[in-house]
């Protein structure tokens, strides 16, 4: 898949806004972060922030076997798994499994779903780019148990 300038800029600020979030450091969140204004008597000395405009980002636990129903993302979605084994799938391919650390893109208006493996947990952060999603019918047993992308 071939990414667009634009979604490779929401991807990056998607990261930041994670890695910044859960505690992680990287060289280049430093770079990207700004002095904030002066807040008056809620900050003693400088501090800086990292601006999240525009991004919705949450965190989400599934049991073995839960998953989300097939919905799109106005603006597209960036997922990481912080715990156990996740099903990604884009409608139209094969389904893949990720595990900890990895994370999965999907552009505006692609239907998905994602959940956790038959026999493992899941727990995934989310970062949504705006705030449309558009819910649409559920998963189906033999969609959640169809063919698995090589590893």
């Amino acid at each position: 898949m071939k990414l667009a300038a634009r979604d490779l800029m929401r991807f990056g600020i998607g990261l930041g806004v994670v890695l910044a979030t859960f505690g992680m450091s990287a060289r280049w969140i430093a770079d990207a972060q700004q002095p904030a204004p002066s807040d008056g008597p809620r900050f003693t000395g400088t501090s800086t922030t990292l601006e999240t405009e525009g991004l919705r980002l949450s965190r989400r636990s599934f049991e073995p076997g839960a998953r989300t129903a097939w919905h799109r993302h106005t603006n597209g979605q960036l997922l990481f798994v912080e715990e156990g084994r996740a099903r990604v799938q884009k409608r139209g391919e094969m389904i893949h499994e990720i595990g900890v650390g990895q994370s999965d893109y999907t552009g505006p208006n692609v239907d998905h779903w994602h959940g956790a493996t038959p026999h493992v947990h899941f727990v995934q952060v989310a970062v949504g780019f705006g705030e449309g999603v558009e819910w649409l019918e559920l998963v189906t047993d033999e969609e959640y148990d169809g063919e698995l992308a090589a590893q």
